[in-house]
């Protein structure tokens, strides 16, 4: 009967201090800044102008290409 109180001191203490490590190490909400944005609003123009500016890969799609059946 002894080893049996033992065991359920042992998983209470064990439940009680992680219930307190949760409270007191808690990782705070992320937010998230905008300082790399002037304003809300976009300029069309100026993403067309850096989209040519973009490299191309070219690929070999062959997704819809099906054998012959004869």
């Amino acid at each position: 009967m002894r080893a049996y109180h033992v065991i359920i001191t042992a998983v209470s203490v064990i439940l009680i201090s992680f219930g307190v490590k949760l409270i007191f190490f808690w990782a705070p909400t992320a937010e998230a800044t905008i300082l790399s944005v002037k304003s809300p609003s976009m300029d069309i123009s100026e993403m067309q102008r850096n989209a040519k500016n973009l490299p191309m890969q070219k690929i070999h799609d062959m997704t819809f290409v099906f054998p012959d059946g004869d």
